[in-house]
């Protein structure tokens, strides 16, 4: 009867650490911030934060007049919806002339609206590296490094973007 009290016993044992294992609980899980920014949201903000303004220095580059087609014809893809054949024509564009900032910025922020954030970045990056360094250009360059970076919440690298964009103001020359 040893043997079988010793059974009783450890079958006892393992039903009730069974039965108080399920009254332990799982520690309380962190809530997941969720980013609802659209891609849309995401360009407004670059669009936003270049500005207009008639007292700074902003510097226009002379273009193609194939390049300035398949610019406009962009522009009015982009405004109809149409992402994929916006995207075209500016890849069009640069395939003629890769070295244009402005066209760089165009695809990068069509990237953006594509949610391609990597590729957002990319084109952004090489748009700093060959254009202005001041004005609106320059701003929605790193504007949409910014938002590309958020995108992938890589918060810190984005911060940094956003500092780079205050050096883009630059005052134009007063004259009297």
């Amino acid at each position: 009867m040893n043997n079988i009290s010793l059974i009783r016993s450890a079958l006892v044992a393992t039903a009730t650490t069974l039965l108080l294992s399920g009254c332990i609980s799982a520690p309380p899980s962190t809530p997941k911030v969720v980013d609802t920014t659209t891609p849309a949201q995401r360009a407004a903000a670059v669009e936003a934060i270049a500005g207009v303004d008639d007292t700074e220095l902003s510097v226009q580059p002379l273009r193609d007049a194939q390049v300035d087609d398949l610019h406009t014809s962009a522009i009015a893809k982009r405004k109809a919806g149409d992402l994929d054949g916006a995207a075209e024509a500016l890849n069009q564009a640069l395939l003629l002339v890769d070295n244009d900032p402005a066209i760089l910025q165009e695809r990068a922020e069509v990237a953006l609206l594509q949610a391609d954030w990597p590729r957002a970045e990319v084109l952004a990056k090489k748009a700093v590296d060959l254009g202005s360094r001041t004005g609106p250009l320059c701003r929605r360059h790193w504007a949409t490094i910014e938002q590309s970076r958020l995108a992938r919440a890589e918060k810190e690298n984005a911060a940094s973007a956003h500092a780079q964009i205050e050096g883009c103001t630059v005052p134009g020359i007063k004259r009297f």
